[in-house]
């Protein structure tokens, strides 16, 4: 019996060897294969790369046979693949779509397959759908396909330093920690910084698919290394990217984590007033309501939509959108690609500190200066389906009060979402928590934001509470 692949945003993800098979990498393979002979102008033909887990090369190898066995011309990546490298070769080769073998932030003994549309970024929820609807179609055979390998990273590199003034970077004189976590991303910014003589170090840079110790995601704890460098060697900034290099976490100067809310602020405020380009913004219902004040002040609209890169996507396709992001490091400009790219917005957070002159920490408190105090947290609670359903259902009937908290208004674009009647310090940001449970995992997810570091911790500690007490 052939086993269940679901697909999610982007493509598929299983564990090796339980579900991430070379053979169910040959059914997603001809399932794209179909997809994209039905759908998609198929002598454009597809681009493919990998990332750096466990038989990653095999599989990209194993499923440009297939769709080559289905007529279609394959450009194989020569090198591992960072997935906005894949997606940026969609584009400037005007190819109808790619396909990344990755499983991105998962822990080490996961494996996936992401598909990626030929506007360069992630496929639509439809064309998910139509992937998922070809598993188990016959194997589609046609004369004419062929697999060349090509280097996918020379050209995006090019593409990306064309973002930032490097002999600006270079002359402000900062150091750089580079945390690749062992990850796709290994050698890009390295390479960049060593060619234009920026003072820089990498480190996780090697091959390790079992990434020792951590998960390849750029939040605490996995990026204690970081911190821990970037003190040692006295940097001014460090900055990782996940597995797959389309995702960013940084550290400043004093080692504290900055989080992808931050980084996102940084690179907003920057854009708006540095580089005054046009455009409306997107951000994620998880993500720090400091980006609306900032897009008022500039007087720039903002969207609000549902959690997941796909719907900030749907907008940058629609929409004159100048950048989205969301909560979880991914962060997209749409002029480059509808498309996160963690390794473009490292080179951008090392182009602002250089044109402010000014370490990442001293960027970041000049924004809590500005906009008020705005401090984020998140908690991951593994709860049974049972548990997980009543806790759902509790917070779906609006409780006037979470823990000791009144509750002041409820939105419920994406999970529920409560404000909370809670000091904002003068400017600071409004108290809110977001709870939302998975669609795939017994897992339920808590997100606060608040004007104090206690005030997140206290209100997570009773929205726990809260959703654990027994009805």
């Amino acid at each position: 019996m052939a086993t269940q692949i679901k697909f999610g945003t982007d493509g598929w993800r299983g564990i090796i060897a339980d579900d991430f098979t070379f053979d169910n990498v040959r059914r997603v393979g001809n399932a794209m294969a179909h997809y994209v002979d039905s759908h998609e102008d198929a002598g454009k033909g597809l681009v493919v790369g990998y990332d750096t887990r466990f038989a990653s090369p095999r599989a990209a190898e194993i499923i440009s046979e297939v769709l080559a066995a289905s007529g279609i011309a394959v450009r194989l990546s020569d090198d591992y693949t960072p997935t906005p490298a894949l997606s940026y070769a969609v584009k400037n080769l005007g190819a109808a779509g790619g396909v990344m073998i990755t499983s991105s932030h998962n822990p080490f003994n996961w494996n996936g397959v992401k598909y990626k549309a030929g506007y360069g970024g992630s496929g639509t929820p439809a064309i998910m759908k139509a992937i998922e609807g070809e598993l188990d179609s016959p194997r589609l055979e046609r004369k004419g396909g062929s697999v060349t390998v090509t280097d996918f990273k020379a050209p995006y590199i090019a593409a990306i330093k064309n973002f930032v003034d490097l002999k600006l970077i270079q002359k402000a004189g900062f150091k750089f920690a580079i945390d690749v976590m062992y990850g796709a991303g290994r050698g890009v910014v390295k390479d960049i910084f060593a060619d234009s003589g920026i003072d820089h170090l990498e480190i996780r840079g090697e091959l390790n698919p079992l990434f020792p110790g951590i998960n390849p995601e750029p939040i605490e704890p996995h990026i204690a290394m970081l911190q821990e460098t970037v003190i040692r060697e006295h940097c001014q900034a460090g900055m990782a990217t996940d597995g797959d290099a389309d995702r960013i976490g940084a550290v400043a100067e004093d080692g504290s984590f900055v989080d992808a809310h931050k980084i996102y602020c940084v690179i907003l405020e920057w854009l708006l007033k540095r580089k005054q380009w046009p455009g409306e913004i997107v951000r994620a219902f998880n993500t720090t309501r400091m980006l609306d004040r900032i897009a008022a002040k500039y007087g720039r609209k903002l969207h609000e939509c549902g959690i997941g890169f796909k719907y900030i996507c749907d907008l940058m396709l629609e929409r004159d959108i100048l950048i989205g992001g969301e909560e979880s490091g991914g962060i997209g400009i749409t002029r480059h690609l509808p498309e996160r790219d963690g390794l473009l917005n490292s080179l951008l957070l090392a182009n602002i500190m250089a044109e402010e002159e000014k370490p990442l920490g001293q960027l970041v408190r000049d924004l809590q200066k500005e906009y008020g105090e705005h401090h984020y947290g998140r908690i991951d609670l593994h709860l049974s389906n049972d548990v997980k359903d009543e806790a759902m259902r509790r917070v779906q009937a609006r409780p006037g009060r979470i823990g000791s908290f009144g509750v002041q208004k409820v939105e419920t674009l994406d999970g529920v979402k409560f404000f909370l009647d809670a000091p904002t310090y003068g400017n600071g940001a409004e108290a809110w928590v977001l709870v939302r449970a998975s669609g795939t995992e017994p897992l339920l997810r808590v997100y606060c934001e608040a004007a104090s570091a206690e005030l997140v911790a206290q209100i997570l500690k009773e929205t726990e509470a809260f959703v654990k007490a027994e009805s």
